[in-house]
């Protein structure tokens, strides 16, 4: 019951730096790989690195200010992001659920850049192949482990894959903007409202049906959903 460790000095702000002098901003997501854990600033638009080895805090994307929708590759430094709200690691590259610009970008770890991954910018519900996809304010993001991510896409209470070799993108449960409800069973048919947070593991993905207050999973196998 003891606090080990605290990253962060408590209030609202940007600032790199050790571990107990750093700031953030309204953080959302993380994700942690060995000893460096990556942040999604959301209140700042930035991404943080976080070295609980050598006890540092930087950033690796982002201007401090809002952004609009990528088109092209940019350094990612000098890119500003638009309300990023998680990411998840896939090689060396971090995908980003960017929440205010309804699309995945990616940001090359080896090459400090970003660039978008799927969705046109326009708030909708459109499957296709990268940028001719539409998306819904991605919030949530998990990774498979081999080809595929997940996204919880939330305005349209929707989950969606993103097969990163071919960047397709596929509805699995949504039916079309702000169209929400509250049913298992089938994929075609299930209903989820507002779904913010998502994580896969040994084939099921675990989804944080927000609005309707419930914990459900996806079963990829025999695609249904049901509440635990």
């Amino acid at each position: 019951g003891r606090m080990q460790r605290r990253i962060g000095e408590g209030s609202a702000g940007a600032k790199d730096g050790s571990l107990a002098e750093a700031q953030f901003h309204h953080p959302q997501g993380v994700f942690r790989e060995g000893k460096k854990i990556y942040v999604a600033d959301t209140g700042n638009h930035l991404i943080r690195e976080i070295d609980v080895k050598a006890g540092t805090v930087k950033t690796i994307a982002g201007t401090g200010t809002q952004g609009v929708t990528l088109h092209a590759r940019q350094p990612a430094l000098e890119t500003a992001l638009n309300s990023p709200w998680d990411l998840v690691k896939a090689g060396n590259d971090l995908f980003l659920a960017m929440a205010g610009a309804h699309q995945i970008w990616v940001l090359r770890l080896d090459t400090g850049t970003v660039e978008p991954f799927a969705g046109s910018g326009k708030e909708d519900i459109l499957d296709g192949r990268g940028q001719d996809a539409a998306l819904a304010q991605p919030s949530g993001i998990t990774f498979d482990g081999k080809d595929t991510l997940y996204f919880a896409d939330s305005e349209g209470s929707a989950v969606r894959s993103l097969d990163i070799d071919t960047r397709e993108v596929r509805t699995l449960i949504g039916k079309g903007l702000f169209d929400s409800g509250d049913k298992d069973g089938a994929w075609q048919d299930a209903r989820l409202a507002h779904c913010l947070g998502i994580h896969y593991l040994r084939g099921f993905v675990y989804v944080a049906d927000t609005y309707n207050h419930k914990v459900r999973v996806l079963d990829p196998a025999k695609k249904t959903v049901r509440t635990i």
